[in-house]
């Protein structure tokens, strides 16, 4: 299927920063587009607030005057809907209400053609809810974008029940002509994204209520062990914990409560706090001036102890007698007493790792926990000794946003190769968690979620059907 021809008109209504960042990038693609606000004087606003965030460039040298000027030029404000007639896509990106939704592409459905594309920019209303009364439900498809719409590249192109396969297909062509990283998707709570990533916040935050350890040191094992760009809690703070947590809460009722979507207590309170994150100057941390983010927890290298030659990250082997191993979501006492002999139980570490989280059980002497420490800092890894607890950290998390991502495949949401797209352009990943789940081993993650499961008795834990047939491929 092609892209629509970059000569057709695009139609973008609202200006806000999501609707601005839309129409820069149709320009950008060469298409003429006519930017409509139903506030007055909204839509000049934006375009003018896209030739402030273009002349930023020009002075950066990352384009031309020229090229800039020519982008601008083919932004047209306007101050009708009607005057959105020789559209051939019309993207909406408004307020998130479904009956304000529905009755606009109502009236948008008189004015352009019969032939014309109309796509929602909604990240959490139902695409087949918002189409439901149009007299050509086919034509309507899920465009969304990514907040900023011109750096994230995902797009998530989203088909309701009456979407009709060559619109998607055909979106999904002018996404990727439009310099993004375009998948498909069903309509269902949250679609891609924002249903896996559910996991990510959800067990940071209760690994903090378990008191497993601080934000500070749990974001650190997720950055240094897991290679994310920022932990949970520094994205929870950014995102704003008002809109973290109403997220959140959507999708948990979108699903009839199902317990892998529960929201945390901790994060009501920040909200019923008014502590929202970087926007109110304090969230799970204080961003007053002149406040210090806490250092993580860690351990430090004793000169005395000597370093353990030839042992890295993943390395399952022994100290001195005393076993070290992956964790497989059993505590370090458990394995100890199953196995008649101590353990060092590690958590998952990536490739060039710099920091590692770890646990032990109660019979391993101090001497070889030092060595352990040693060997890890002679390879510039720190060391973070947490409780002895199921699962640990990032291997935890992986378990289950893995988990979930294989539940959506089941559910013929996306294909695993769209699930792992969409987490690594959509919300920077470091890997696809499916395909990062695969390396890992199928038969841990599963043994890590059955563990968990038995342990907590929670059934969020609960191994996808998918996961545990995935075992058999």
């Amino acid at each position: 299927m092609t892209a629509i021809e970059t000569t057709a008109t695009i139609g973008v209504i609202g200006a806000g920063t999501m609707g601005a960042g839309i129409a820069q990038l149709a320009a950008v693609a060469g298409h003429p587009v006519l930017l409509f606000d139903a506030k007055e004087g909204a839509a000049a606003a934006g375009r003018e607030r896209m030739v402030a965030g273009l002349k930023k460039l020009v002075a950066r040298g990352k384009i031309d005057a020229a090229a800039a000027d020519a982008i601008t030029d083919r932004v047209h404000p306007v101050a009708t809907m009607d005057a959105l007639a020789p559209a051939a896509l019309v993207v909406e990106a408004i307020v998130e209400d479904l009956d304000i939704k529905r009755k606009l592409f109502a009236a948008l459905e008189d004015i352009v053609a019969p032939e014309a594309t109309l796509a929602t920019n909604t990240s959490s209303i139902s695409v087949t809810a918002i189409a439901r009364d149009l007299k050509q439900p086919g034509r309507f498809v899920g465009m969304h974008f990514f907040n900023p719409a011109v750096i994230m590249k995902l797009v998530e192109v989203i088909s309701g029940v009456a979407t009709s396969k060559e619109i998607a297909e055909t979106v999904f062509a002018t996404a990727e002509n439009w310099g993004k990283i375009a998948v498909h998707a069903k309509s269902t709570p949250g679609f891609i994204v924002n249903r896996v990533a559910r996991g990510f916040y959800a067990e940071a935050l209760r690994l903090y209520e378990e008191q497993v350890a601080d934000p500070a040191t749990l974001d650190a094992i997720m950055t240094g062990a897991g290679g994310f760009r920022m932990g949970p809690f520094e994205l929870m703070d950014l995102i704003g914990h008002d809109v973290n947590y109403a997220v959140s809460l959507s999708v948990f009722t979108a699903y009839y409560q199902e317990p892998r979507f529960r929201p945390a207590l901790s994060q009501l309170e920040l909200v019923n706090a008014g502590r929202l994150g970087r926007k109110t100057g304090q969230g799970f941390y204080d961003y007053a001036e002149g406040s210090e983010k806490p250092e993580p927890v860690g351990e430090t290298a004793s000169p005395d102890a000597v370093p353990v030659e030839g042992l890295g990250p993943g390395i399952e082997t022994e100290i001195d007698g005393v076993a070290l191993m992956l964790t497989d979501g059993r505590t370090a006492r458990e394995v100890a007493a199953e196995t008649g002999r101590p353990v060092i139980v590690c958590d998952l570490a990536c490739d060039g790792a710099s920091r590692m989280a770890f646990a032990v059980s109660p019979d391993v002497p101090e001497n070889v926990v030092a060595r352990f420490v040693a060997t890890l800092a002679a390879q510039g890894i720190a060391a973070t000794r947490l409780p002895d607890w199921p699962g640990l950290v990032l291997m935890r998390t992986l378990a289950v946003i893995a988990n979930e991502g294989f539940e959506a495949v089941m559910q013929g949401v996306s294909d695993e190769a769209g699930v792992d797209t969409a987490m690594r352009y959509g919300v920077n990943y470091p890997k696809g968690p499916i395909g990062w789940a695969r390396e890992v081993g199928l038969a841990r993650i599963v043994a890590v979620l059955d563990n968990l499961h038995r342990l907590t008795g929670d059934p969020r834990y609960r191994a996808s059907l998918r996961l545990r047939m995935a075992l058999q491929d």
